[in-house]
């Protein structure tokens, strides 16, 4: 079963992927943890929600960056 899971991919996201924290996105990416909660109400930054956690795929939100969402977002609330 691990084999078969760690193949296993949901749109290009390898579900074996570890979820991260917002602390831990937010370092990632050099951000306040502000900035992280603007972006996620503002800018649709991908973000899920589990219970009152946000939880976050590097892959979905390194490609957000990537397809420059935030480009012109990084300055507002740093």
């Amino acid at each position: 079963m691990k084999y078969f899971h760690a193949l296993f991919r949901i749109q290009g996201v390898d579900v074996s992927e570890r979820w991260l924290s917002v602390e831990e996105i937010a370092e990632h990416l050099g951000i306040s943890k502000d900035t992280m909660y603007t972006w996620i109400s503002k800018y649709q930054m991908p973000a899920h929600k589990v219970g009152r956690l946000w939880k976050f795929k590097v892959v979905e939100v390194d490609n957000w960056v990537l397809e420059g969402a935030a480009s012109d977002k990084a300055g507002d609330q740093q």
